[in-house]
């Protein structure tokens, strides 16, 4: 089959990083790039043709794939163009501002018969890999929590990141990728969501949330970001009743900790603290917690395209599912309504 030939339609910050990626993969070649903005378009490599506009490159191009990372907003209109030009689309994130759209989207990719996917990267970031290795494999037995941290210091959003009707936000942004990953590492549906969204020091746009969702196999995840926390920090937490496993940094640093034995009941003798007496959450005896190394995986974002690739080809699936993308917008509708009414929301959320 003939390889995946390129036409990026919008060549800010994220068009440059995937024709920077590109350039690392196999069987996919840049062919063009479309924006508005002639500035954008003033370090073009040799040989890929430029366009003011995505319907002169949509017509004129030896394409058969868009990759649109094009403002929020115009997602809709861009992926509709595509579809219709027969090209195959895989869209930036957010792909949509609103379920509604997604789905406008997908009946357009239906009807022209052509794949359609969203550059979630995030499912290839080592951190995640890891713990979704951790979560998968049991590897501390039965699992009741899981923490994904993300704290910043800069604090300001910045260029279109500013405007609310362009999806602006920390939502819209990396709350996308930590919604999804969290779908896409537990293996049930959703029964109940919880959430706050506030905007610590951005007028206009979030800057901060907390989001607590209980899924049905009675695991609870717990997503919080904040830009202002001034405590810069990536992590993650799973507990389980045999064991804890815990990473700080998008590298992977971290362990699986362990007890040598449960206690049979707590001791008897009181032990002094800093904040008291205390017998269940006193030192622990020497020997108690054994330490254990994390799992090893071996993923970049490259693994994104090579996997796209293959499902060109026909050689597999694609990993990214517009129903998957569809019930992560879902649930960021559920977010936003928990966090105007201040309540639960109860709702059904397939599972993937």
């Amino acid at each position: 089959m003939a390889e995946v030939k390129i036409g990026i339609v919008g060549f800010g910050f994220m068009g440059h990083c995937h024709a920077d990626m590109l350039k690392t993969i196999d069987d996919i070649k840049l062919v063009a790039v479309a924006d508005t903005n002639s500035n954008q378009l003033k370090e073009i490599p040799e040989g890929i043709k430029t366009y003011s506009c995505i319907d002169d490159m949509l017509a004129d191009a030896d394409i058969n794939t868009v990759i649109i990372s094009t403002p929020n907003p115009s997602h809709l209109e861009m992926v509709e163009k595509s579809a219709n030009a027969k090209k195959n689309i895989i869209c930036e994130k957010p792909a949509a501002m609103s379920v509604a759209q997604f789905d406008q989207m997908i009946k357009a990719a239906k009807q022209n018969n052509v794949i359609f996917t969203v550059h979630q990267q995030r499912r290839w970031d080592k951190d995640y890999q890891i713990m979704k290795k951790v979560y998968d494999n049991r590897l501390v037995g039965d699992m009741y929590i899981i923490k994904s941290q993300l704290y910043g210091v800069n604090g300001n959003m910045h260029d279109w990141h500013v405007f609310p009707e362009m999806g602006g936000g920390m939502l819209f942004d990396w709350g996308v990728h930590l919604i999804d990953q969290i779908l896409d590492m537990v293996d049930s549906e959703v029964d109940s969501l919880y959430a706050d969204v506030r905007n610590v020091i951005n007028k206009d746009v979030d800057d901060y949330f907390k989001i607590i969702l209980k899924f049905k196999n009675k695991v609870m995840a717990e997503i919080e970001l904040g830009t202002y926390y001034l405590t810069p920090k990536r992590a993650w937490f799973i507990g389980g009743n045999k064991g804890s496993a815990l990473i700080d940094g998008f590298h992977g640093e971290g362990k699986i900790v362990r007890t040598a034995h449960l206690l049979e009941n707590v001791p008897g003798k009181i032990t002094m603290t800093a904040a008291g007496p205390t017998r269940s959450f006193g030192p622990p005896e020497p020997g108690l917690l054994k330490e254990e190394p994390l799992p090893e995986v071996n993923v970049s974002h490259r693994d994104y395209f090579t996997h796209f690739v293959k499902a060109f080809k026909k050689e597999e699936e694609l990993v990214i599912k517009a129903d998957q993308v569809r019930r992560v917008l879902s649930v960021m509708d559920a977010v936003r309504k928990s966090a105007k009414t201040g309540e639960a929301i109860r709702f059904e959320c397939k599972a993937r």
